[in-house]
C-alpha cells in the first residue's frame, strides 16, 4: 500500500516559525546522523525576485547560507527547480538577465527549466542559458534541430560527492502552461517517458542515489515517484508553497517561492544500502547577512530600474489581496479589480482572467499605486483580447477554470460581468451552476463578448475552449494588460474593490 505524508501551507510555516535554534548550528554537532552526510542539497524554486520580499528571501542571503555551510565543513549543492527568468518587475525590464547574473554570483550549481523560462521566447532563453555558469539538466525539452536537450543541457548527469555517487535528471511540465507560439523549434517529451529513457542509464552507472530535479505539478511528481521508485529524492517546483511529502520510498520537496525558504536536504547512503535523507526548511530572513558580492550585483540591477516605475498612477483605499493561495482558489478583490480593468479596456460584456496571470504573492497595502506595483501584479506583458463566443463556450471556459478545485491552480478564473456558483461535489467539467451575466441567466445560444488575456486565447492554463472562436481584438491590436490596469486606475483615481459574491463555492 502506498504510504504518503504531506506537510504544506500554514502547517509547515507554523513549524518553521517555532524554531529558535541557531541557524547554522542545527544538527551540526559531532555525532549527529546528519553530520556524516557527504552531500547537502540547498533547494529553491519559483524564484522571481532577486531581492527580499516583505523581509524574506533575497539571493544575497542565499549566497551567505551556502558559504556558511561550506565553512562548517559540508558540501552544499544549490539546486533550482525552475521558474526564475520570469515573472517579476525586473524581468519585465531585463528579460531575466538580472536573474542569471545574481544566481551566478550566489553560486547556483544546477537548474532545470520551468514553464516561465519560455516567456520571452526561445531565442532569449538560449541566450540566458549561455550566460549561466551553472549546470543545466533537462531531460524532456528537445531542440528540434539537433534532437538534443535545449541549449546544450545535459539530459542526465552523474556527480560524486565524497563517497556518494549521485545521478540527476531534470524534468519540465508540458501541459497547458506554455502557449505553442513560445515553443518554436522545441519539442516537449512527456516527463514520464523521458524518465523511462534516462533512468536506466543512471542505474547502469551504478549510482548510489537518484535525484530528479523537476518543475512539475505535485500530482505529476507523485506519479513519477509511483512509477519509478528507484528515485530517492524529487527536488520540485511549480507550487508556490512549501511541500514535504513521501510517496512510497521517495521524498518530494518543494520550497515555496522567491527563496523565502530554502529546503536543506542532507543525503547519505550507508554500507547496508539504507538511504538517509535529513530535511530542514530554513527561513531566509534578515538573520542571514547579505553576501557583499551578490548584493552588489543585485543592487546594480535594482538601481537601473529607474524612477519611471515609481510614478504614482492612483491609489487603493483598501488592501489588495494578491496571495497566490487565495487567488488560485477563490474570488479576491485584486482579481475583481484586474478583471474589471480588462473588461473595461476591451468594452466587453464579460471578462475571464486566469489567476496565474496575477503575481506578487502578497497583500498590497492601501495607499499609492505606482507603475512598479502594477507590474508586480502582472509582470508578463500579456495583451487584452476580445472574443465573441456562445454562452455554451463561456460555460465550458468557467468549468475548465474550476476543474482542479479544491486545489489551487493558475487556471482558476477571476471574472467580471458575471456571477456563478461552483458545486465541488459535481465532477470536474460540470461544476458551474447558476451563471448570470449582469443579472440575467446565461443563454447557451446567445453570443457574448468576452475579454481575456492573449495567454488564455492561445490555450494557456488549459483554456483550449477559445481555440477557433471569433476574435474581435487580437493579440496584435490589444493593449497590454498592465496598460489596461493603469488606465483603469487612473480613470477612477482611487480604487476600493471588494469580494462581492461573483464566485460562490459550495461543498
Amino acid at each position: 500500500m502506498t504510504r504518503r505524508t504531506l506537510i504544506c501551507g500554514a502547517l509547515i510555516l507554523t513549524l518553521v516559525s517555532g524554531l529558535r535554534r541557531s541557524l547554522f548550528a542545527q544538527q551540526e554537532e559531532p555525532g549527529s546522523p546528519r553530520a556524516t552526510a557527504p552531500l547537502t542539497i540547498l533547494q529553491v524554486n519559483d524564484v522571481y525576485s532577486i531581492a527580499p520580499i516583505d523581509g524574506m528571501g533575497g539571493l544575497a542571503r542565499l549566497a551567505t547560507l551556502k558559504q556558511s555551510i561550506t565553512a562548517a565543513g559540508r558540501t552544499p549543492f544549490v539546486m533550482l527547480a525552475g521558474d526564475f527568468l520570469s515573472s517579476s518587475v525586473e524581468s519585465t525590464v531585463f528579460k531575466g538577465e538580472q536573474m542569471i547574473a545574481s544566481l551566478n554570483a550566489a553560486g547556483l550549481d544546477m537548474a532545470t527549466l520551468g514553464n516561465h523560462e519560455f516567456d520571452f521566447g526561445i531565442d532569449v532563453l538560449l541566450q540566458r542559458m549561455a550566460e549561466a555558469r551553472w549546470q543545466w539538466v533537462i531531460s524532456n525539452v528537445i531542440d528540434g534541430a539537433t534532437g538534443q536537450p535545449i541549449g546544450g543541457a545535459a539530459p542526465y548527469l552523474v556527480r560524486t560527492f565524497g563517497s556518494l555517487k549521485v545521478g540527476f535528471i531534470g524534468l519540465c511540465l508540458t501541459a497547458g502552461t506554455v502557449t505553442p507560439d513560445k515553443l518554436a523549434r522545441v519539442r516537449l517529451i512527456d516527463p514520464l517517458e523521458a524518465a523511462a529513457t534516462y533512468l536506466p542509464a543512471l542505474k547502469a552507472e551504478r549510482v548510489d542515489m537518484i535525484v530528479a530535479l523537476t518543475h512539475l505539478t505535485f500530482e505529476e511528481d507523485r506519479q513519477l515517484a509511483e512509477r519509478f521508485p528507484e528515485i530517492d529524492l524529487i527536488v520540485g517546483g511549480h507550487e508556490h508553497f512549501p511541500i514535504t511529502a513521501t510517496e512510497n520510498r521517495t521524498l518530494i520537496s518543494k520550497a515555496g517561492s522567491d527563496a523565502k525558504y530554502v529546503a536543506r536536504i542532507d543525503l547519505n547512503r550507508r554500507e547496508s544500502g539504507t538511504v538517509e535523507r535529513f530535511y530542514e526548511l530554513i527561513p531566509i530572513t534578515s538573520a542571514i547577512a547579505d553576501d557583499p558580492r551578490t548584493a552588489a550585483v543585485v543592487n546594480s540591477y535594482l538601481s537601473r530600474m529607474g524612477a519611471e516605475l515609481d510614478i504614482v498612477v492612483g491609489r487603493s483605499g483598501v488592501p489588495l489581496d494578491g496571495r497566490s493561495v487565495r487567488l488560485r482558489a477563490s474570488e479576491t478583490n485584486l482579481g475583481n479589480l484586474v478583471a474589471d480593468a480588462i473588461r473595461a479596456d476591451a468594452d466587453a460584456e464579460i471578462a475571464i482572467l486566469n489567476s496565474g496571470a496575477l503575481r506578487g504573492d502578497r497583500v498590497h497595502r492601501p495607499g499609492p499605486l505606482t507603475r512598479r506595483t502594477l507590474l508586480e501584479i502582472h509582470p508578463f506583458g500579456n495583451v487584452v483580447c476580445k472574443v465573441a463566443v456562445s454562452g455554451r463556450i463561456v460555460l465550458e471556459a468557467l468549468n475548465s477554470g474550476v476543474a482542479k478545485l479544491p486545489a489551487a491552480a493558475g487556471q482558476f478564473p477571476q471574472v467580471s460581468g458575471l456571477t456563478m456558483r461552483v458545486d465541488l461535489k459535481a465532477p470536474a467539467g460540470d461544476r458551474v451552476r447558476d451563471v448570470r451575466v449582469h443579472g440575467a441567466p446565461l443563454d447557451p445560444d446567445r453570443t457574448y463578448t468576452v475579454a481575456i488575456p492573449d495567454f488564455v486565447l492561445r490555450g494557456g492554463d488549459e483554456y483550449s475552449v477559445f481555440d477557433g472562436q471569433r476574435v474581435l481584438i487580437s493579440p496584435e491590436s490589444g493593449d497590454l494588460l498592465v496598460t489596461a490596469l493603469e488606465k483603469y486606475v487612473k480613470a477612477v483615481r482611487e480604487v476600493a474593490p471588494t469580494v462581492d459574491g461573483r464566485i460562490t463555492i459550495g461543498r
